[in-house]
């Protein structure tokens, strides 16, 4: 039994943790940090000065299952599309493998003396499983009745037909490579079955691999950088009235709406959503993508820089590997696609739920005709933002 306490410390700021790391190394005579390596350049900072000030500082590439810098194109440089850095990433895997350490048992009690320097606040994570449960059953679940139809059903935003993966990933608490590791296990042979069911799943793990490795090598993505530098003088229009009715969920699109009010209630957003509302602030809206970075980090329960920023720059054309400028994404369609009987909708705005599946898309019409007063108008009309869009990114 180890019976080491555990210290939760809040602090008002990012730029007190080296100092208050120094001092408290030195209150207690500690004279080495081990840690798990953080990719972000504000942590590299912070990592560099704590070993200027005399501390040993051991850093475990625990982010990650390939470690960073390792896949290079033949130039020795990062990758800058996708596709071959998948290849590469899987090759890595089968020719060389990858660190686990498996767990490890400690025999350990609580002793329930954790003791928290901070406020204490409720938070929404509590409607997640611990970490543990969703490792022992949650994942496992997962991996055995819901993966095998991932493809098919993971765009739909009314089913639960994600993992529920990335809230741990972000935080920490859950190893990318216990992650794989679980997942080959129970498919050996997934690495070469690129075409399966099951690997349209780890295609996103890989997704998340390639962000990583990005910002390990393109710091200035730290540092509110297009990573396509002749965007990077692009005059958004930035309207604060129209940006607090993309926060609120008030734009009288009722996919984005919707999604926007899951976000505010429950910290989390569905992937596909994500891409639309996305779209719809940086290519309707004509809102700096950074201002949408900024209030998903604020608001997500996975709130990563790396995922969320390469996110981000991929919706506004103005990342690595995104989509072109000129792929706007159709509201109205999309909602068409992805929630056609309105059931998303209607979990997030009850005061459509009496609406007909056909007219929920976009009710405007129906709730004239009918002379009601339930929803707000669309703040733009499809078309005309489209075109506007199309005139703004030709710099």
């Amino acid at each position: 039994m180890l019976n080491i306490e555990l210290e939760l410390i809040e602090l008002d700021n990012f730029a007190q943790q080296q100092d208050f790391l120094t001092d408290y190394c030195q209150q207690h005579g500690i004279s080495e940090i081990v840690a798990n390596s953080e990719v972000e350049f504000n942590e590299l900072q912070r990592d560099k000065a704590i070993v200027t000030n005399g501390i040993l500082l051991t850093l475990f590439e625990a982010d990650v299952i390939v470690p960073k810098g390792k896949i290079l194109n033949k130039s020795g440089i990062m990758f800058k599309v996708f596709t071959p850095f998948k290849r590469a990433w899987l090759r890595y895997i089968q020719q060389s493998g990858f660190e686990y350490l498996g767990k490890v048992s400690t025999h350990v009690t609580s002793n329930n003396k954790a003791e928290s320097h901070g406020k204490e606040q409720e938070s929404i994570s509590s409607a997640w499983p611990l970490a543990r449960t969703f490792e022992q059953e949650v994942l496992p679940t997962f991996y055995q009745e819901k993966i095998s139809d991932y493809r098919l059903n993971r765009d739909i935003p009314s089913m639960k037909a994600t993992s529920g993966i990335s809230p741990y990933l972000a935080a920490g608490v859950i190893s990318p490579r216990f992650v794989l590791r679980l997942l080959l296990n129970t498919y050996p042979d997934l690495l070469t079955a690129s075409d399966s069911d099951e690997f349209s799943w780890l295609n996103e793990i890989i997704w998340r691999e390639f962000y990583r490795h990005l910002i390990f090598h393109q710091q200035r993505l730290c540092k509110h950088q297009c990573y396509k530098a002749h965007y990077q003088t692009m005059l958004w229009h930035n309207d604060t009235v129209l940006f607090e009715a993309w926060c609120q969920g008030r734009t009288g699109y009722p996919l984005v709406d919707a999604a926007m009010r899951q976000l505010n209630q429950t910290g989390w957003m569905h992937n596909r959503l994500r891409m639309v509302v996305a779209s719809f602030l940086t290519k309707h809206l004509l809102i700096d993508w950074r201002l949408g970075e900024r209030y998903f980090m604020q608001h997500l329960i996975d709130g990563d820089l790396a995922s969320n920023n390469g996110g981000w720059q991929w919706a506004a054309s103005t990342g690595c590997d995104a989509q072109p400028y000129f792929r706007i994404f159709n509201p109205i369609r999309q909602s068409e696609r992805f929630d056609p009987k309105g059931l998303f909708i209607r979990r997030y705005i009850p005061e459509l739920e009496n609406i007909s599946d056909k007219a929920i898309h976009f009710p405007h019409q129906f709730i004239k005709d009918n002379k009601l007063n339930i929803y707000w108008p669309a703040i733009v009309e499809h078309k005309q933002a489209r075109l506007k869009a199309l005139a703004f990114y030709k710099v």
